[in-house]
């Protein structure tokens, strides 16, 4: 079906995730990715370095959307919720090639998403969306 002129000049959103369901039928996001890595222990000093010192400066510069409605994550309210960045969040955006970079060291997989339309919307902000996606 092809995209009408609105969707068709839209900017899309963007999420960084596995290509692999995890055993909850999920996609790990990016962070989620590294952040495993780092419990497992596979990260060398300077990746570890580079991750706490990333996330310490996401979590200053963003909501987690979990604080605002704890229901926003629950599987039973909204199955498969997943968040996206908005196109405009550039200055988190420039930050994601390092975890890519940890993550290619490490032969994890990781797909860069577009979509103009993820899902249905639980929550936003003015960096973020978090979707239900579409069945």
């Amino acid at each position: 079906m092809p995209l009408s002129d609105s969707e068709s000049e839209a900017v899309p959103y963007v999420r960084f995730q596995s290509p692999h369901a995890n055993g909850r039928g999920h996609f790990t996001g990016v962070f989620g990715l590294v952040n495993r890595l780092a419990r497992e222990g596979r990260l060398s000093d300077e990746q570890e370095s580079f991750r706490r010192t990333n996330n310490s400066w996401y979590d200053a510069a963003y909501t987690d959307p979990s604080t605002v409605d704890p229901a926003v994550y629950d599987e039973e309210v909204n199955p498969g919720a997943a968040a996206w960045f908005k196109p405009s969040a550039t200055h988190l955006l420039a930050r994601v090639p390092g975890y890519l970079e940890i993550l290619a060291a490490h032969g994890v997989e990781c797909l860069a998403l577009s979509s103009v339309d993820p899902g249905r919307v639980v929550y936003e902000d003015d960096v973020q969306v978090v979707v239900v996606p579409h069945a």
